[in-house]
């Protein structure tokens, strides 16, 4: 944290004041009782909730951008494009080769010191995309090496350049099963923006930590926490299965 940086970066004041009459409504006493466990619930929910809210912001702005940034990674790599396929490669393997931890405090620490300044939200988005553009980058450009030779030469066949072969036949194929590894991804990254609590951002497990330092009542706070966590990661599944069933038969 920056020096003289509240800890509630990208909080609400109210928060502090929610959990503090947390504390002075669960004793540490009998902490696992159902009036306990309800008293505690009521108080915890609307910070864990607004921590939920950032933890979706997070998960799927940086999904939303990271896309097409793979996308464009991926044409580079596949069309070999000269010096700019070197880069994207190096990127690629810096991004998968450094911890995700590392590269929230670069973005968000490292970057001021040469004039560059982002915002507790604004790092953190940035960061999340940059790393799972490299991942999903690498997801697309595996799934159109999948797709066999003939398909390029059927293109060629038809008129088309390697760009259009790409585009309108290669494409949609590898799309379709670049389906369940996208989801994945996406499913990794809701896991992924508990890192980003280190620069004050208040999402679910900053959130649930709060709570805790006030209430005492680390087991309960931290189970809901996960089972937060394997709702939001169960839903992206379900969508990732009605995606598969849609893309299934070519329209």
């Amino acid at each position: 944290m920056r020096c003289g940086e509240p800890a509630l970066a990208a909080g609400s004041p109210g928060d502090g004041n929610i959990a503090t009459s947390a504390a002075r409504r669960v004793s540490p006493k009998n902490s696992m009782d159902i009036p306990s466990l309800l008293s505690l619930a009521e108080l915890a929910w609307p910070v864990l909730l607004k921590g939920t809210g950032y933890t979706l912001l997070f998960a799927v702005m940086a999904m939303i951008f990271g896309l097409p940034l793979a996308g464009l990674i991926t044409l580079v790599r596949v069309l070999r494009l000269p010096i700019l396929d070197k880069l994207m490669a190096i990127y690629v393997s810096a991004m998968r080769g450094t911890p995700l931890l590392v590269q929230v405090f670069i973005v968000y620490y490292g970057l001021p010191s040469i004039g560059i300044e982002f915002s507790p939200l604004v790092a953190g988005v940035l960061t999340l995309t940059l790393n799972v553009a490299a991942y999903m980058s690498e997801t697309l450009r595996g799934a159109i090496g999948a797709i066999e030779q003939g398909q390029w030469l059927a293109g060629t066949s038809l008129g088309l350049n390697r760009q259009q072969t790409l585009r309108y036949v290669i494409g949609p194929q590898a799309l379709r099963a670049a389906v369940p590894s996208l989801s994945n991804s996406l499913i990794s990254l809701i896991k992924d923006t508990s890192l980003v609590s280190v620069i004050a951002v208040t999402e679910l497990m900053l959130a649930t930590k709060e709570v805790i330092s006030t209430t005492f009542q680390p087991f309960p706070l931290y189970m809901a926490a996960a089972a937060i966590y394997w709702l939001l990661s169960f839903a992206f599944e379900q969508v990732q299965k009605w995606m598969e069933k849609r893309m299934a038969y070519p329209h």
